[in-house]
């Protein structure tokens, strides 16, 4: 079993359908994570979105080191591409351009994981 962490944000009220939209049509980022060498550092086992009003929140299951895991998908274009997309329905805004902006909205909207078990446990 994988290491969970999910991230909170609000959108406008009023713009909940088109952001529902915006997660309907997204791809899949690339799930292995590579270090300078090419060898496998992580990866990303799953990821589920809940939209309650306006409330968004994603949840990343992953394998490995969760700073390799997020800088990975910083640099995805399918996940650029979603979030600058979804910086127009935000509430707050928040800057997902650098690493810095990147850690800092991780920081503020992070949540820990209390508890993950699986059937078989």
């Amino acid at each position: 079993m994988g290491e969970y962490w999910a991230v909170m944000w609000n959108v406008r009220l009023g713009t909940e359908q088109a952001v529902e939209e915006l997660f309907e049509n997204y791809g899949r980022p690339d799930p292995v994570v590579r270090g300078e060498d090419g060898s496998e550092q992580g990866r990303l086992l799953s990821t589920q979105v809940f939209m309650k009003d306006n409330t968004v929140v994603r949840v990343m299951e992953f394998e490995g080191d969760r700073r390799a895991i997020f800088g990975h998908l910083q640099r995805q274009p399918i996940v650029r591409e979603l979030e600058s997309k979804l910086d127009d329905y935000l509430e707050t805004p928040r800057d997902m351009s650098t690493p810095e902006g990147a850690q800092k909205f991780f920081r503020e909207s992070g949540m820990r994981c209390l508890l993950a078990r699986g059937h078989d446990e």
